[in-house]
């Protein structure tokens, strides 16, 4: 398995996690299924349907959080109302005020509850207690935060960090085409989006193109900065980094396919034996990316920087 996404986060390195202390802490936020009263519902499941919350490969932890939301369209619920509340008219001769309407929408939701169609998600996260790294797998912050709030719930003293690197992705990727030359380790390929800072936020993407290193300087030149990019690392992994120092689009290229031998294995030692190359490839990978950003920035570094 390979996350397609990172949502990228800092810990301490080497961080002293103990796999069966996450285990119990992570149990009372087990996943259980909504209630025929509930809209949502979200908790830990096992990663490898063992009952397992904690799956551990060579120290890498990894856990599974699984969502699960009822699917009632405000358009149903509406219509559904209106039709009671000519109902009630017509019972009381005369229409139902703000409040009785209301009344009458949460009867009607509480009602239609247990028959709305339910869909599950799944949001996978890897922590790296060696190398300090805690990622998730989601194409937004926003879903990332999701996991955050219970894991922050239910660890004490959670010494979890944002990352931030002393260059600001925008301004190094913006250099890097300038340039027309990527950081070690990388190069450079055919997607890529140049916004305005401008009030015209005026949009340039290339997809799938070849970029033309005039034709990028000029949209440089013009006010735009590099707001997403698509790179590939060391020959093994290609993906897109953001302006917000996300990692998209993961793909393992073939290099690194022919290197897993898959013969005589049953199910979970395939998987286990993905997560391990996985694992120990976007780690050098996020390293690497990290140094070409220009290093981590600390907490103090960036009061230092305001002080000065």
């Amino acid at each position: 398995m390979w996350f397609k996404n990172l949502q990228i986060y800092r810990l301490p390195a080497p961080w002293a996690v103990n796999a069966d202390e996450l285990e119990s802490q992570l149990a009372p936020q087990a996943f259980t299924a909504c209630s025929s009263i509930e809209m949502q519902s979200q908790g830990w499941v096992s990663p490898r349907n063992n009952g397992r919350l904690v799956h551990e490969v060579n120290r890498q932890l990894l856990l599974q959080l699984s969502t699960e939301k009822k699917l009632l369209p405000s358009t149903v619920v509406n219509q559904v109302t209106k039709a009671r509340a000519a109902e009630l008219e017509e019972q009381q001769g005369f229409p139902p005020g703000r409040k009785q309407t209301k009344e009458l929408k949460e009867q009607v939701t509480d009602e239609l509850l247990p028959r709305a169609f339910s869909v599950l998600r799944s949001t996978f996260v890897w922590i790296d207690p060696v190398n300090g790294w805690l990622l998730v797998d989601a194409g937004s912050p926003s879903k990332a935060e999701e996991v955050l709030k219970l894991l922050f719930k239910a660890i004490p003293k959670f010494p979890l960090e944002t990352l931030r690197t002393v260059m600001s992705p925008g301004a190094a990727m913006t250099d890097w085409l300038a340039s027309d030359e990527a950081p070690y380790g990388f190069t450079v390929d055919q997607d890529t989006e140049l916004r305005s800072t401008a009030e015209s936020k005026a949009t340039v993407r290339y997809v799938r193109h070849t970029l033309e290193a005039e034709d990028v300087r000029r949209h440089i030149e013009s006010g735009k900065q590099c707001t997403r990019l698509a790179l590939t690392w060391a020959d093994k992994v290609s993906f897109v980094l953001t302006e917000n120092l996300s990692v998209k689009r993961i793909a393992p290229l073939d290099v690194l396919k022919e290197d897993v031998d898959i013969s005589g294995k049953d199910e979970n030692e395939r998987l286990d034996g993905d997560f391990l190359l996985m694992t120990g490839e976007l780690a050098k990978l996020l390293a690497s990316l990290v140094e070409a950003l220009g290093g981590q920035l600390k907490e103090n570094d960036g009061a230092m920087a305001k002080a000065a």
